[in-house]
């Protein structure tokens, strides 16, 4: 599916009658039934949002007659919130039970344009940006080039590009491999021992043009080792890591399992835990003492736990972690809920199938939060953490028009946002469903 042609031409909010009580001409006026506001976490119904240009310059009660050259999209049947924002992804993948050999056989093209189609199901889902936390070839630094540019549809991203791992580490990327084939493995990489060659990957991600740095700070998953869960850096090495990191304006995402690497890396500064399957009480109050966010991604610990339990889709040194590890997610996510850890939306989507990412709100009402929570925690938290809560986040005017839609009411079915049929992004329109014909004023 191609984006649309842009709704209306790009004016500036001081000309758009803003604020001034004046009707607004040539604007693009979404009729919705239901309407999320996400500071409030009221649902107000029979809303108007005006969208002019890129931008969102009223949300008004009522469904307003559109003024000559408008054009009236029909959701009247929906409910409108802000974009969805999923803050752990991997668009440059999709684990399969070919992954292994694929490595090997997939060069830099293949892997650009396949991650291509996936931010466009990534898009069409509702999710209007992501972060992108560890990809290969720094596809995902061309990638969101390419959608900056309008080249092709996708989501917003931010990406870390490589991740940054030690020798043998989660990230090392020839895990597994026969000795013969194992090159010599350094900073493009993302391969990184000691506090000075760690301070160094950093600023090799600056080069590349990354958007933040990712480490691997336990042991995981899906990686070909044996251990998911011990440290893999040293406290110094983190230490470097991130004052490296604030040198150059990054923020650090911290891939961790075991409660040790947890700890390292919360004491070090990271800005956020990703996983934190095993964190205990301390290191819970060890986050909410240094403002740390934590990204659960119980997709990803349900879909590994789900292929643990089938003989040949994982390799087998794989399937006892995946066993241990998955389960264990949903139920760390509940008690760090009801701790008071600050918690985003992420799915480590390209685990799982992307375009499923909202299955994660789904499992996060599953173990004890309200569906305004769930949603907050994909859309006005996520801004706020990505410094841009004055453009995203909410519909509000000003902010620019990332605005989706579904039929239900997600207070009440929190399934329905898996059920997304209207996307726009940045004022236009990418999808729409069938019934929502788009109208001209007179």
């Amino acid at each position: 599916m191609r984006p649309s042609t842009r709704l209306l031409s790009l004016c500036l909010i001081a000309s758009s009658g803003l604020g001034t009580g004046q009707p607004l001409a040539a604007a693009t006026l979404l009729h919705a039934g239901r309407v999320l506001d996400v500071d409030t976490g009221r649902m107000l119904s029979d809303q108007t949002i005006v969208v002019d240009g890129e931008r969102i310059v009223r949300v008004e009660p009522g469904h307003r007659d559109p003024a000559t050259g408008d054009q009236v999209i029909d959701l009247r049947g929906h409910t409108a919130l802000p974009g969805l924002m999923d803050m752990h992804t991997h668009l440059t993948q999709e684990y399969s039970p070919t992954d292994e050999l694929d490595r090997f056989k997939r060069n830099a093209a293949d892997v650009a344009l396949q991650s291509a189609v996936f931010a466009e199901r990534t898009l069409l889902a509702g999710f209007t940006t992501v972060r992108d936390l560890g990809d290969r070839f720094n596809a995902s630094i061309a990638l969101r080039n390419a959608i900056d540019r309008g080249l092709l549809p996708g989501p917003r991203i931010y990406t870390s590009g490589t991740s940054i791992a030690t020798t043998g580490g989660h990230a090392d990327p020839t895990n597994g491999w026969a000795e013969h084939l194992t090159p010599q493995r350094g900073l493009l990489d993302g391969v990184a021992d000691g506090p000075y060659a760690a301070a160094a990957a950093v600023r090799q991600r600056y080069k590349d043009g990354a958007d933040l740095i990712k480490i691997t700070a336990t042991g995981g998953v899906l990686s070909v080792a044996r251990d998911g869960r011990r440290p893999q850096f040293t406290s110094e090495e983190i230490a470097a890591i991130v004052a490296t990191a604030r040198d150059y304006g990054f923020t650090v995402a911290a891939h961790a399992h075991g409660t040790e690497g947890i700890k390292r890396a919360v004491r070090a500064g990271v800005d956020t835990i990703e996983h934190g399957t095993f964190m205990d009480d301390e290191a819970m109050a060890l986050m909410k003492e240094h403002g740390t966010w934590y990204v659960p991604t119980i997709t990803a610990g349900r879909w590994v736990a789900d292929k643990a339990a089938l003989p040949s889709y994982l390799p087998e040194l794989v399937r006892p972690k995946a066993a241990a590890i998955g389960p264990q997610i949903q139920q760390t996510f509940a008690r760090a809920h009801r701790a008071g850890v600050r918690i985003l939306f992420g799915t480590d989507t390209g685990v799982s199938a992307h375009g499923e990412n909202a299955v994660e709100f789904v499992f996060m009402v599953e173990a004890g939060m309200a569906p305004v929570d769930a949603l907050r925690a994909a859309t006005i938290l996520p801004a706020t953490f990505l410094g841009v809560a004055d453009q995203l986040g909410s519909l509000e005017p000003g902010k620019l028009a990332d605005i989706v839609a579904t039929p239900g009411n997600p207070l009440d079915d929190i399934e329905a946002m898996q059920r997304i049929d209207f996307v726009m992004k940045s004022g236009v329109v990418y999808r729409r469903p069938s019934t929502a014909l788009a109208l001209q004023g007179p």
